[in-house]
């Protein structure tokens, strides 16, 4: 297989097929949601599947857990494209030693995560096997009042590069607690308004993710290694400490911090910019490339690390 990842190249071979296009899809593959057009109303779809000893451990993660963060995942996918989540369904592969306990568990988890965003649970299946616990979450949003989805192609050279919330060290335990970003997405779109060029969550990590915000965007970015020393969460550099990798280096590619990653065309003070939001810059958006500008003044190229499904 090539340099670039299988998936990526899955995505674009899929994208091609006469069965993923029709009219009425105003947005397909390659977005966190799908854009679609019901009779003049906006409605999005994205799913989410999470597996056992991948996403989540069940030795070592409650049921309760387990579920919340199922949800999670769907819901940020809503804060990346600034929509309001509606229903999901949610479909199980159970192992055999399941009991219904478990099932109780689990969707209490699930229920938790949705009632904080007014999302609902309307359905799904399960199917009994031999593997470990799998979770697929499908997920139904639509536009709020008056305000269009945030696509991730819509950066432009001269937007500032900012991002919701500190960055790396969430296996500690964030990647099972994250807040979605449904409210503050919601917030900053609302205060912006066209000024917010493109979005995306920060799921596979800050460098591989805005490798795809600039290749979805048809632009590149310079980032500043002073700025992202701001943003390195405090989780970061305690698993730093523990495995010798810098911080520096988590808060670019460990993921799962389920922050927001937005372009926008702002000349002032980004901490301000929206009241109750906390947002961080880190860089801009150039013509090509994508670099970082260290600390004495070199600039260097921003590799294409992270998680990556399909390699």
């Amino acid at each position: 297989m090539s340099t670039e990842s299988g998936e990526r190249q899955l995505v674009q071979w899929l994208s091609r097929m006469p069965a993923t296009r029709d009219p009425r899809v105003r947005l397909g593959i390659g977005d966190d949601m799908a854009v679609l057009d019901s009779g003049g109303r906006c409605v999005l779809m994205s799913s989410d599947m999470l597996l056992d000893g991948v996403h989540f451990d069940r030795t070592m993660q409650t049921l309760d857990a387990i579920g919340y963060k199922a949800i999670g995942c769907c819901l940020s996918d809503c804060a990346a494209m600034a929509v309001r989540p509606i229903g999901v369904t949610v479909s199980l592969g159970l192992p055999g030693d399941w009991t219904l306990e478990d099932s109780k568990s689990l969707y209490g988890g699930m229920g938790r995560a949705c009632d904080g965003h007014g999302c609902t649970i309307v359905g799904g299946d399960t199917t009994a096997w031999d593997g470990r616990l799998a979770i697929d979450v499908a997920m139904v949003a639509e536009c709020f009042p008056g305000v269009a989805p945030v696509r991730r192609s819509g950066g432009r050279v001269g937007d500032r590069l900012v991002v919701t919330g500190r960055l790396g060290g969430s296996i500690l335990g964030r990647h099972m607690t994250f807040p979605p970003r449904v409210a503050e997405a919601r917030r900053i779109v609302e205060v912006l308004g066209e000024r917010v060029h493109a979005m995306m969550d920060i799921s596979d990590g800050l460098a591989l993710d805005l490798h795809r915000l600039c290749g979805a965007s048809g632009v590149g970015a310079r980032v500043s290694e002073s700025q992202l020393t701001q943003v390195v969460h405090d989780d970061a550099r305690e698993l730093a400490r523990m495995d010798g990798m810098p911080a520096l280096d988590h808060a670019l590619t460990d993921g799962e911090d389920f922050e927001l990653l937005i372009a926008i065309q702002y000349d002032g003070d980004v901490a301000t910019a929206v009241p109750g939001v906390p947002l961080w810059a880190i860089g801009e958006m150039v013509e090509t490339g994508l670099t970082m500008v260290h600390v004495d003044g070199h600039e260097a190229p921003l590799g294409r690390r992270g998680f990556e499904h399909l390699r």
